[in-house]
């Protein structure tokens, strides 16, 4: 019977004893004793920030996988995944090591990609993004804390009683102290001039009240705006202008850069400037008409000649009279 009983206690011992064994493995290969292993995907980082062997790996917080292993490559590091097999993985999914308490514990989080994609199958490598560490996180609120207690100590000694102009509020109550008839004068005359302005007295209440002054001022720079539409036009219009010249068309043009014209305009005011200088001595026809009185002595006497010759008519015949005035005349 004692045999019995310690037969029956040793087997129970041994039970228990595998069934603790299988409660650690599954524990530690995440629960894949028994069944498939599935297939494996390598995921690479620059820092797996704690993730180790044994972490989930999840898809929209469901357990999909689990890191095998982790492991050293040329700059970088890897964590090797098994996922489940009926798990699907497009080739656009992303993975990222998440933060599940503020305790330190860590998953492999998988994005779902786009349905239709391709697969990623046994051996492959799934994209990778790097996320935010709380630990660097802390450090920078550490940083952050440490200089906005220095902003706060400086803050501190400029209100404080140092230095010899006293604190802050001793300078800012001597100053509205100091200068408190200014500043209640200078309130004074703005509220004077707002007055102003809002009874329509001088330009601007006017501009500001009065519609008809603010119509007037809004034609006027309309109209200055066309008259310096039409001088840009006719700044336009001078340099086609000025490009004709320069580029020899036109009468100007012509005779600014057409060098046989200008030589025949030279010419002609020689000529013209000899020809005045003639009449101007008294040289031929004309210039004898122009300055020699001699010619007009002779027509005048020859008038009288036939006035005389004419008053001597009297009665007779025109035939006799016509030689009558012959004779008197030649």
């Amino acid at each position: 019977m004692n045999n019995t009983s310690q037969t029956i206690r040793v087997g129970l011992f041994f039970v228990l004893g595998l069934a603790l064994a299988w409660i650690t493995f599954e524990s530690l290969n995440g629960g894949h004793l028994f069944k498939s292993q599935g297939y494996t995907l390598v995921a690479g980082f620059a820092n797996l920030k704690g993730l180790k062997t044994g972490d989930e790996v999840r898809m929209a917080g469901v357990k999909v996988g689990a890191v095998q292993l982790t492991r050293l490559a040329p700059h970088r590091v890897e964590a090797l995944l098994i996922i489940d097999p009926g798990t699907k993985i497009p080739a656009d999914a992303v993975a990222s090591v998440e933060q599940s308490s503020l305790l330190g514990s860590n998953y492999l989080g998988v994005t779902f990609g786009t349905p239709g994609n391709t697969l990623l199958k046994d051996g492959d490598e799934i994209s990778t993004k790097a996320t935010v560490d709380m630990s660097e996180v802390i450090s920078q609120l550490g940083t952050l804390g440490s200089k906005l207690e220095q902003v706060i100590g400086d803050i501190g000694k400029s209100m404080g009683t140092g230095g010899e102009n006293g604190n802050l509020f001793q300078r800012l109550d001597k100053l509205v102290t100091e200068n408190g008839p200014k500043i209640t004068q200078t309130v004074s005359n703005l509220q004077d001039i707002t007055a102003k302005i809002k009874n329509g007295e001088g330009t601007m209440g006017k501009l500001v009240n009065d519609s008809k002054m603010h119509d007037d001022l809004v034609a006027s720079v309309n109209e200055i705006k066309l008259a310096a539409a039409d001088a840009r036009t006719f700044l336009g219009d001078t340099k086609g202008i000025v490009a004709d010249v320069k580029s020899g068309k036109g009468t100007l043009g012509v005779l600014l850069y057409d060098d046989a014209t200008a030589n025949s305009l030279k010419t002609s005011l020689a000529n013209l400037r000899d020809v005045s200088d003639k009449l101007n001595s008294g040289k031929g026809t004309l210039g004898k008409l122009i300055s020699d009185d001699t010619l007009y002595l002779s027509v005048q006497s020859t008038m009288k000649k036939a006035d005389r010759a004419l008053d001597g008519l009297g009665d007779q015949g025109p035939i006799t009279a016509v030689g009558v005035v012959a004779g008197k005349l030649f």
